[in-house]
């Protein structure tokens, strides 16, 4: 389940604080998100699919370090990401 390049691109271009940007925490999280909602829709299909489970399961965890180093190093940044990807904190 790895994103395709326009729509990573797309993400990337929506969340870089700079030009060149493209593994700050925010564009890290923000791609994270997008997987991680990916592997939600295949597993209302493949409801058996352990494997991936796994894999969904270290994406949430990775996601939930970045946003915890997010919200000690800038916590108006952090706001600001938890609102455009409507995530729940």
């Amino acid at each position: 389940m790895v994103l395709e390049g326009t729509k990573k691109k797309k993400i990337i271009d929506e969340f870089k604080i700079h030009s060149r940007d493209t593994g700050s925490a925010d564009v890290q999280i923000a791609l994270l998100t997008e997987r991680i909602n990916q592997l939600t829709e295949h597993f209302k299909q493949h409801k058996k699919d352990f494997h991936s489970r796994r894999g969904l399961l270290t994406l949430v965890g990775r996601r939930k370090r970045l946003i915890e180093y997010l919200k000690k190093k800038d916590i108006k940044k952090y706001e600001e990401i938890i609102k455009k990807l409507k995530l729940r904190k």
